[in-house]
């Protein structure tokens, strides 16, 4: 091996390390049995076991997870219908502001995206619960399903539309059943990137969530600024686990459309 390709994986795995290593380290000491987080005990899942009994931890996850869920679901309907607008409907009139509009929050700072919500909140007299909390983050997570969605549109066939049509089906039925099914992976994945944002969000929440409504990473931060347990151990590695089993899921639906786009 020439050397090179010797610095170059020796690059390649110093920046692996520099990046999942802490992860690996976070993941080997939630099984520690001492409590010092520093201090290897030996081996032991108790801590897993104390967090059946945390019932902060279970109800900030409970909140993390329906927020999640149902934000995602509305960021992923509204971005079918954004993709849907930009795709289909060519040039119109203040299309540049409307994509501007929706993308930008993919450059704008979480900070600034939460003060404005929080604002917005105040001025329309909402108390600030679980309910600003899907709202903010739907309208936060629609520019990334609509920017996945709006590829998928541009990459399908036209022509299998207006051939379902000529058929006669109606534009609104060719597309339910015709395109939709195309793209529906892309749709699937999208909803998913968009759980996972507001899974694993932190500034925005804490802008647009109030008594009652306290997320898993904000319980996390707050127990962490305590000093970091065990436990908290435990349950940020759950976390990883979940998160990583649905960008897995992302990651085939993604391969599984492009294979099949390839084969048609």
């Amino acid at each position: 091996m020439s050397g090179a390709r010797l610095l170059r994986l020796a690059a390649l795995l110093l920046g692996f390390g520099f990046l999942y290593g802490p992860i690996a380290i976070l993941a080997t000491m939630s099984f520690n049995a001492s409590r010092l987080v520093t201090v290897w005990g030996g081996f032991s899942t108790k801590w897993y076991a104390a967090l059946l009994h945390d019932e902060q931890m279970l109800r900030a996850a409970q909140i993390s997870l329906s927020a999640a869920a149902l934000s995602a679901l509305i960021a992923t309907i509204n971005g079918l219908l954004a993709a849907l607008a930009l795709a289909r409907f060519g040039g119109f009139r203040s299309r540049t502001l409307f994509a501007g509009s929706i993308y930008a929050p993919l450059v704008m700072p979480e900070v600034v995206l939460g003060l404005g919500l929080l604002l917005v909140f105040v001025a329309f007299d909402v108390e600030r619960g679980f309910l600003t909390l899907v709202l903010a983050h739907a309208s936060f997570t629609m520019c990334f399903a609509t920017v996945m969605i709006h590829a998928a549109l541009k990459g399908c066939d036209r022509t299998l539309e207006e051939a379902a049509m000529d058929l006669g089906a109606t534009p609104v039925r060719a597309f339910a059943l015709v395109t939709l099914p195309l793209i529906a992976p892309s749709v699937v994945s999208a909803y998913l990137l968009a759980f996972i944002i507001s899974l694993d969000d932190l500034v925005i929440a804490s802008f647009t969530t109030g008594p009652g409504a306290t997320t898993l990473p904000m319980r996390i931060y707050s127990q962490v600024r305590l000093g970091v347990s065990p436990e908290v151990n435990a349950i940020s590695t759950l976390l990883l686990g979940f998160v990583a089993v649905a960008l897995g899921l992302s990651a085939l639906l993604t391969r599984g459309r492009a294979k099949g786009g390839g084969a048609g």
